[in-house]
């Protein structure tokens, strides 16, 4: 069977199965762009149509040619993720019986090192980038302040990934006035609940008032975050809203590059880590699945480091010496 079933028909067949675990859109569509993608160098490679290509030429010789033409222009991670989408892809279709075996393991994948977090560069970076938007820094055709403080605002209160924040709806935030939580769904559809302080609340509302002015009525199952035309927010114009708020406050240059809205994430982040949150509380309000993702936060703080690096029994001699006014050897003459 695997002969004459087609590429692209197995591979929309292996999404509508995948839909059994509820993957989010976004992910969805990242698997049917891996998979596609790398069909297409398929087809190049074979010298056909990628609406020719059968399931049963996918063997390694082929992928290894495709895999290489794919990766030439991609990041390592790029890569590595779609190797990982393909490798699910023929799992599938050697537990249907399809295909005799998986021919991933032969194919070469980029080894990726781990990445650590990339908050905003600057101790203060977070204070005046929100400083800035308050005083109306973003100008344009036409501003609107009070959405831009909101957006950023709660990416760095919150540590939500860009694809909650655009999940949100109205009625998402909940709780009575003082006591407000925010609703978030993450990754596989888990839910969480995130506490919002009273000068973020102000700000929500703040932006919701200027948005009922603008477009009227706001409903509770409408998405939180809207554009200039009222219309729900999507990932580039989160990315283009967040890119210009970095410009405009003159801190763009503090920005690891290729993080965006995610630095917003990373700050939040670390900034628990630094005043003393545990990896269990970080894990849980960042959504994280396991415990290593989260303590890495805890790993790259300069508070950690200072703590480790503070315990080194030399410190009780030094401190001895110092605090009894004692100078240390070698050190007459020193100038």
């Amino acid at each position: 069977m695997g002969a004459e079933l087609v590429a692209l028909e197995a591979v929309e067949r292996y999404l509508v199965a995948r839909g059994a675990a509820k993957p989010s859109a976004h992910t969805v569509a990242a698997y049917r762009r891996d998979l596609r993608g790398v069909l297409e160098c398929v087809a190049r490679v074979l010298g056909c149509g990628v609406q020719e290509v059968a399931v049963g030429v996918l063997d390694a010789s082929v992928l290894r040619a495709a895999f290489a033409e794919f990766a030439a222009d991609r990041a390592a991670s790029s890569v590595v993720r779609a190797w990982s989408t393909w490798n699910g892809f023929f799992g599938f279709w050697v537990s249907e019986g399809v295909v005799g075996g998986n021919p991933m393991p032969a194919v070469p994948r980029p080894r990726v090192r781990p990445s650590g977090p990339k908050p905003l560069m600057g101790e203060d970076t977070p204070e005046r980038l929100l400083e800035a938007l308050a005083r109306g820094a973003r100008r344009g055709r036409d501003p609107w302040p009070e959405r831009d403080l909101a957006v950023l605002a709660l990416a760095l209160l919150t540590g939500m990934r860009s694809a909650e924040m655009l999940a949100l709806r109205v009625d998402s935030v909940g709780g009575r006035p003082g006591e407000r939580r925010i609703r978030v769904v993450g990754k596989g559809g888990g839910e969480r609940v995130l506490p919002i302080e009273v000068p973020l609340e102000a700000l929500l509302e703040a932006y919701l008032v200027s948005r009922r002015e603008r477009f009227g009525a706001v409903r509770g199952e409408d998405p939180l975050w809207v554009d200039r035309r009222g219309q729900g927010l999507r990932r580039g114009g989160l990315q283009y809203l967040v890119r210009q708020c970095y410009r405009h406050a003159g801190v763009h240059d503090r920005v690891v590059r290729g993080t965006l809205v995610h630095a917003l994430r990373h700050t939040f982040a670390t900034r628990l880590a630094e005043d003393g949150a545990s990896v269990s509380e970080i894990m849980r309000l960042l959504g994280h699945a396991s415990v290593a993702s989260s303590q890495a936060y805890i790993e790259v703080t300069a508070r950690a480091q200072r703590e480790a690096a503070g315990v080194n029994r030399t410190y009780g001699v030094v401190r001895r010496l110092a605090g009894g006014g004692e100078r240390a050897p070698g050190a007459e003459g020193a100038g």
